[in-house]
């Protein structure tokens, strides 16, 4: 299909990445049609304030929106909000949509994301039991976080990754009493690893969270909404609200039998290109190869996080305009928890060495490295934003641990040399 015969462009999916591929768009200079199908009733918003500024009530919600309604207006794009995808004829070219209407594309972009993992346990149906994955949900989190500051209840937080750990650093900034429940021996135990993981534990505790590791949910009580945790350890724990952060799936589920190549997510190429013909995507729900400085080959990567799907939506639309570049970026993410900024670059599956760079114990900044096989595959700093750029620049290079960790070796310069060689 040539480019003077692409009249109609479909986006599928309300997140950052399709506020990215619309703006794209728009910025190259495509005049034709644009068509925003999301499942959520709001246009694209920014998700990463809802575990934090926005529970905090520091972030108002008019803020969350990179771009209000009238912007699509002023562009010319036509808006199916409130109405899910439920089938894709790739054939046709034409997707299906829950009001049993549908929509023809010229080239589609599949920006569905993600959906929380809900806990299949005794009583997981009660009201009063959050997830966190929308603004709707944040929204009701908000009101049963203040319904419980009301009664002076009890906050139960299950799982300790990102969101669970962000929603726990909300509610006790704002004087609740939270008990968080781990399954696994450390917070952010997958990503950081026991060395860093530990560090988040200790700063979890030293503000107030009771924090119990190795410990799961078994069942919830409660008569009209969830008034009790029962832990996999046996122990009740009274309650008025609970949040459960235990990860989040692909949602694919309208894509099976399309023809889409799925594995973790839509699998596409370094291109953002599907198995399919004139069918793209991005964003969390995209899995793509990621190539590192070092790396032999690419691993095939799926990242939950607001940079990677902001620019990767970027990357396939101008794709989808045929400029044939691809996604080749140095992964990022941040998360805030209490006083602490952690901007974490690159990525590691598995790692054999662990530098800091700085005192864990100290309470100060600190700077981590992530080595396998002698190369960084990953680094983090908390509470050193001026790092980010040199981090960035380190990330595949190989440097030796005794200069990482000193702290009067200037990262700058270890990162020039790293480029230079």
């Amino acid at each position: 299909m040539s480019l003077v015969d692409l009249e109609r462009f479909v986006v599928v999916g309300g997140g950052i990445a399709a506020a990215g591929a619309i703006e794209a768009l728009r910025s190259a200079g495509y005049g034709g049609h644009i068509t925003l199908v999301s499942n959520e009733p709001e246009v694209p918003y920014e998700r990463p304030p809802l575990s934090k500024g926005y529970l905090l009530g520091t972030t108002p919600e008019e803020r969350l929106f990179p771009r209000p309604k009238s912007f699509y207006a002023e562009q010319d794009v036509e808006l199916r909000l409130g109405v899910a995808a439920t089938g894709l004829d790739v054939a046709a070219h034409i997707v299906a949509l829950a009001d049993h209407t549908s929509v023809r594309y010229d080239r589609l972009l599949i920006v569905t994301g993600g959906e929380a993992v809900p806990l299949r346990v005794p009583g997981a149906d009660l009201p009063g039991i959050q997830y966190l994955r929308t603004l709707a949900d944040a929204r009701a989190l908000s009101e049963a976080m203040r319904m419980a500051a009301t009664k002076r209840g009890r906050v139960v937080v299950v799982g300790a990754g990102f969101i669970g750990a962000e929603a726990a650093a909300a509610c006790r900034t704002l004087g609740l009493d939270v008990t968080m429940l781990e399954i696994l021996p450390a917070p952010l135990l997958r990503v950081l690893g026991q060395e860093l993981g530990e560090y988040y534990a200790a700063v979890h505790r030293a503000h107030g969270v009771d924090l119990r590791l190795r410990e799961g949910v078994a069942a919830f009580h409660g008569v009209d909404r969830v008034e009790e945790v029962v832990t996999t350890n046996g122990e009740p724990i009274p309650c008025a609200c609970v949040v459960v952060g235990v990860g989040m799936r692909p949602v694919t589920a309208w894509l099976e039998g399309s023809g889409v190549a799925l594995g973790d997510g839509v699998l596409v190429n370094e291109y953002c290109e599907t198995s399919a013909p004139d069918v793209f995507a991005a964003g969390d729900g995209a899995c793509w190869p990621y190539q590192q400085a070092g790396m032999n080959e690419p691993v095939h990567v799926r990242l939950e996080h607001f940079d990677n799907a902001l620019r990767q939506g970027e990357a396939a639309a101008r794709n989808m305009l045929g400029q044939g570049k691809p996604f080749r970026p140095v992964p990022y993410f941040w998360s805030e928890q209490y006083d602490l900024m952690m901007q974490y670059v690159g990525y590691a599956r598995a790692w054999d060495q662990v530098v800091i760079r700085g005192d864990l114990a100290s309470g100060e900044p600190f700077a981590a490295f992530l080595l396998a096989a002698g190369r960084i595959r990953a680094a983090m700093a908390v509470n050193r934003v001026r790092d980010l750029v040199a981090l960035k620049k380190l990330v595949g290079a190989s440097v030796a641990p005794e200069a990482l960790a000193d702290t009067a070796t200037d990262l700058k310069a270890l990162a020039a040399m790293a480029q230079r060689g």
